[in-house]
């Protein structure tokens, strides 16, 4: 009687377990619906009024004295993609030198110390962020680097104009920094991930250390970095509040890297506070989260694309 007892209450829990699971397998699709449902519901007065408007121009003026607002998302979405780019340009290297650094040559007395920081900074708040660019990197930004960069590089059209410190490139810089943290964890632990055959194997045919990581370490781990980069990538496109602070929020959409801009999440947050009354203000503004979701999306998906592909490498090889 006992084990038949035994057996039955074993068998309940594997049930009662299995249905958590489920449960829990089947919530964020539904709360990724429920999402776009509710943002797509919100947005349909401004696709209704703007329609393929909304795409192009430069204007965003969403209360003029006369006739109807003049909303175009093209600038901010414009802001939001180069200031992602410049931040991954900046911080995919660094993560994977501090990644390499950290599981591959570091003293084993300084690793620790070292993955506890990068673990700090990935968990100090956007705002506190801000605070410290706006104090500290955006006076180092006007008397330092933009000075430097527009006297060498000012034949560029991306070097071009006044340089007050506020702007695309403060924004990228910004945003490199907080995703530094996020993107060298991820890479860290894929490279720790590593069969250690694979760097035994090098070692033992006379490789250097340097050898030993292009050649069977990073070929190895390739895939998990670019998911570490498609993290990072999304981190930085969806950044509010240390964007917000350090950009300028201006509409405009200028090759120079010097002027202000605004991205999406910078509007959405500046402007729903202002949009009492105004039913098409706020349409556009949820129209601006659709179409930011839609931009994250593709992004992901070009990450999956490629993240199979090296996959099928890797496989082959």
């Amino acid at each position: 009687m006992v084990p038949k007892i035994r057996a039955s209450r074993d068998a309940r829990s594997h049930d009662f377990f299995h249905l958590i699971l489920v449960i829990a397998a089947i919530t964020i699709p539904i709360i990724t619906i429920l999402m776009i449902y509710e943002i797509g519901k919100g947005s349909t007065e401004s696709i209704r009024f703007f329609g393929f408007n909304f795409f192009i121009g430069d204007d965003w003026n969403p209360n003029p004295p006369h006739g109807n607002p003049s909303l175009s998302a093209l600038p901010s979405m414009y802001g939001s993609i180069m200031t992602t780019v410049l931040a991954l340009a900046m911080a995919v290297p660094v993560s994977l030198g501090v990644a390499l650094f950290q599981s591959e040559i570091s003293p084993r007395p300084l690793r620790s110390p070292s993955i506890f920081v990068i673990e700090i900074l990935a968990a100090v708040p956007s705002v506190v962020y801000g605070l410290w660019a706006l104090i500290v990197l955006v006076p180092f930004m006007r008397d330092y680097i933009t000075p430097q960069l527009k006297s060498t590089l000012g034949f560029l059209p991306f070097f071009q104009g006044p340089t007050n410190g506020l702007g695309i490139l403060t924004a990228g810089v910004i945003l490199a920094i907080m995703i530094i943290p996020y993107g060298s964890s991820v890479m860290r632990e894929v490279i720790a991930a590593v069969p250690r055959s694979q760097r035994e194997a090098c070692i033992a045919l006379g490789a250097t250390n340097w050898e030993t990581i292009k050649t069977a370490v990073l070929p190895f781990a390739r895939t998990g970095i670019v998911a570490a980069i498609v993290l990072a990538m999304g981190r930085a496109i969806g950044e509010t509040m240390a964007v917000t602070m350090v950009i300028g929020n201006v509409a405009r959409i200028s090759p120079s890297l010097f002027l202000p801009a605004e991205t999406i999440p910078s509007v959405i947050a500046n402007e729903f506070t202002e949009v009492a009354g105004n039913g098409l203000y706020l349409s556009a503004l949820f129209e601006l989260g659709l179409i930011l979701f839609g931009i994250a999306l593709i992004m992901n998906l070009v990450g999956r694309v490629i993240i199979t592909k090296l996959s099928v490498k890797t496989v082959r090889h």
